[in-house]
């Protein structure tokens, strides 16, 4: 399976165009897809780029209705007009973010896009197009055995802050955003699951409990955005949920790609935590999962070493982005005064939060390997006894 990003934030090793926004290039055994479309055009010129003839894709799946996830479908719909366009029917609603001052900006769907012809609305109630399932015990939507979308997602867990300034327009004014528009996708081939979600604006952990109460097992890998980013400082609630995200993610066998919204301090402090169960994707990146192998792989730069995220994040680090982490990634920072600013001190302390969480983990994999030792000499000591006395 390839996963190739045309539009994210940050530009990566390929030199592709960036912007605001999301969009994955999937292929797999049965189909040529696409995850999101990115706010602009930009997904056509980054696919020319890297050779992909977006002509032959079949399905595109949106995750939620706001622009920057599905503002490439109406440049897209132009050069390809016959692939099915899979979108949540709450998300043609009116969708707004609230500046600073409290004034309204739309970012929603362009009202066209609900007029393509080539345009499935997903809902609960809604009648499944031949061939396809939808599920109302479960709410899962089966396109086929490769492809599901699900939504339905709880709230047990805390959700991003950053959701606060999302609002949705009623007859009544201006209501908080439920996402009741925002729904998952699900790749099944041979043995590996591909749990897919733009920006988890429920939560990911929210979404890990919903995917494994539906499918009954965790995911082999993730690929969303967690929506951590803000550009102004991070409060001490804001790192406590980080911190406990990253902790929760970690009891997961399950790897994760992120990037978009969640910002360049939150994937430090979890990446810190998380180790090489957390990645970051850039614009041009490309993931190859080998179906029938344990193993996830960058492609071509992991055989140099070089893991676009780790070197990424690395530089915006040290450029004294943390400080700032709506901005993207830059080059390496100089030689300066040791940094004793409040936002320092928040990522020291989520340092020290993670060297305490691993000391936890490796003292109790210590007992841990010293009771599985202990039952295996015992069990050797029974078969030899038992061999003697037979």
């Amino acid at each position: 399976m390839r996963i190739i990003n045309l539009v994210e934030n940050t530009e990566g090793a390929s030199g592709c165009g960036v912007e605001h926004g999301l969009c994955f290039y999937i292929e797999t055994e049965k189909h040529k897809l696409l995850m999101d479309t990115g706010q602009t055009g930009l997904l056509l010129e980054n696919a020319e780029k890297l050779g992909i003839d977006l002509t032959e894709v079949d399905t595109v799946v949106l995750s939620h209705g706001h622009y920057d996830h599905g503002g490439g479908i109406l440049p897209f719909a132009k050069i390809n007009p016959t692939a099915k366009i899979y979108v949540p029917e709450a998300a043609f609603g009116e969708y707004y973010s609230m500046n600073k001052d409290g004034e309204p900006h739309y970012i929603g769907l362009a009202k066209e896009i609900q007029e393509l012809p080539q345009v499935i609305k997903v809902s609960a109630e809604a009648k499944p197009e031949a061939g396809e399932e939808a599920d109302a015990s479960t709410g899962i939507y089966r396109i086929d055995d490769e492809l599901s979308l699900f939504s339905g997602i709880g709230s047990e867990h805390v959700i991003p802050s950053t959701n606060q300034r999302l609002k949705k327009k009623t007859e009544d004014g201006f209501v908080q955003d439920d996402f009741a528009h925002e729904q998952c996708l699900v790749i099944s081939e041979r043995v590996k699951k591909v749990l897919l979600s733009g920006c988890a604006h429920h939560g990911i952990l929210n979404i890990m409990d919903r995917y494994c109460e539906l499918f009954g097992e965790e995911p082999d890998y993730v690929i969303s955005g967690f929506h951590m980013m803000k550009k102004h400082n991070y409060s001490d609630e804001d790192i406590n949920m980080i911190i406990d995200t990253a902790l929760a993610l970690r009891q997961y066998k399950t790897v994760f790609y992120t990037g978009h919204c969640t910002g360049v301090e939150p994937y430090n402090a979890m990446k810190k935590l998380m180790g090489n169960q957390l990645y970051y994707v850039h614009s041009g990146d490309e993931i190859r999962i080998r179906t029938g192998i344990e193993r996830i792989m960058w492609n071509p730069r992991e055989k140099a070493g070089v893991l676009n995220g780790e070197m990424r994040a690395a530089e915006a680090a040290n450029a004294g982005a943390a400080r700032n982490p709506g901005a993207a990634a830059a080059e390496p920072a100089q030689d300066k005064e040791p940094n004793t600013s409040p936002a320092n001190a928040k990522s020291i302390k989520s340092t020290e939060t993670a060297k305490a969480a691993q000391k936890k983990r490796r003292d109790y994999m210590k007992w841990h390997r010293f009771f599985a030792w202990g039952t295996v000499a015992c069990f050797v000591m029974t078969m030899v006894t038992g061999y003697k006395r037979k």
